[in-house]
């Protein structure tokens, strides 16, 4: 299952009491590999990546070890990383692009987004708005259930109609707490968000990601599921275990394997650091190339906003860290078969991605985003 966004450790909670600015210029982009390999090591992970923004420019970016456990092949920066999680903000930017057209808001009900469904949701339900699936705080439960969890990994028909599947189910029934009330971390929320995507705008949530956020950001290597293919290692695999259970320690083995398709907008996109660090740059401020924003302002300030006394806002969590210029933005991803973290510092334009091709890889990914902090980040005035 797609993991939930996990809380970092705890140097990130209370921050960095120290900073370097030993920093390349803009134009050189720093090589993380030296930084990765020695964490690497110590917490025996398969591989690990990295991408530092600096003033909204990529400033380093490395990678370190084997793509695949028993095989030779090791990682280049130009592979693709599974980001689990770190996707709901990608589908929160798609479900912004939409509310800038007008096709709907985030004050738009799952009635209203949902019509073929509304006679069968229950009357509880029907009054969740866009804003309360995307904030976690619509009262639905972390995944669809059983059986309907088995069966969309072999559903007859497409995602998209897998997903209205699993909002006819889910939203037949109470919400298990007020709608707005409370926060529950929901992957099913972010699937019936990608569902009301597609009624509206005519078309599948993937496709609608290519179009409306992955190209206008120039982003060309993004995928969804599982990168590569079974018979080949020619990307980055999943790994899970390789610790220590019951005073043994187990064997790390590959998988080539993710949850169900019909989950995507709450997780399945996969794509190159790089092409990462260019999606991380718009929640940054910094305009693409063709130099055309691709949301207002006051849209990006909504999607970093968090209702009152709360700290997830759409598709981020939010902070504050001694390191930061101002108010921070982070997420978590996993399948766990994968693992990665994103650490944003809006007001400096400054943000740390880590990636780990292993479902324990938190300690890894938390240790090298404090090591690019404690070497790139730009110390408060």
């Amino acid at each position: 299952m797609n993991g939930a966004c996990r809380r970092a450790a705890g140097w990130l909670l209370v921050g960095l009491s120290s900073l370097s600015a030993q920093v390349p210029s803009a134009a050189a982009v720093a090589d993380l590999a030296a930084l990765l390999q020695p964490i690497r090591a110590a917490h025996a992970m398969p591989a690990l990546g990295a991408a530092v923004l600096r003033d909204g420019q990529l400033v380093a970016l490395g990678v370190d070890g084997l793509r695949r456990v028993g095989h030779t092949e090791v990682v280049t920066v130009d592979d693709r990383w599974h980001l689990g999680s770190c996707t709901k903000a990608m589908s929160a930017v798609l479900l912004a692009r939409l509310c800038e057209r007008g096709l709907l808001g985030f004050d738009t009900t799952v009635a209203d987004g949902l019509p073929t469904l509304a006679a069968a949701m229950h009357a509880d339900a029907k009054g969740i708005t866009l804003a309360q699936l995307l904030q976690h705080r619509a009262g639905l439960p972390p995944n669809p259930g059983e059986p309907l969890w088995s069966e969309l990994f072999r559903f007859d028909g497409t995602d998209t109609e897998a997903r209205l599947e699993v909002a006819r189910q889910l939203l037949a029934v109470a919400p298990a707490a007020v709608p707005g009330a409370k926060f529950d971390y929901s992957n099913s929320g972010y699937m019936l968000a990608g569902a009301i995507a597609e009624q509206r705008a005519g078309a599948p949530w993937h496709e609608l990601m290519q179009r409306e956020v992955f190209a206008p950001l120039g982003i060309t290597s993004a995928g969804f599921g599982m990168p590569g293919t079974a018979d080949a290692t020619t990307q980055p695999w999943g790994h899970t275990g390789g610790g220590q259970a019951a005073g043994k320690r187990t064997a790390m083995v590959a998988h080539f394997a993710d949850n169900p398709p019909p989950l995507g907008p709450a997780g399945t996109v996969h794509m190159t650091l790089g092409d990462w660090a260019k999606f991380a740059a718009l929640h940054l401020g910094v305009l693409p190339a063709d130099g055309a924003p691709l949301l207002r302002p006051e849209t990006l300030r909504a999607l970093h906003t968090a209702p009152p006394a709360a700290d997830y806002a759409l598709g981020w969590v939010t902070g504050a860290r001694s390191w930061a210029k101002g108010p921070v933005l982070h997420h978590s991803g996993s399948n766990t078969m994968w693992f990665c973290v994103a650490w944003l510092d809006p007001a400096a334009k400054f943000a740390v991605l880590v990636t780990c091709n292993h479902g324990d890889g938190a300690a890894a990914c938390d240790a090298v985003a404090a090591a690019c902090i404690e070497r790139f980040a730009t110390a408060p005035k």
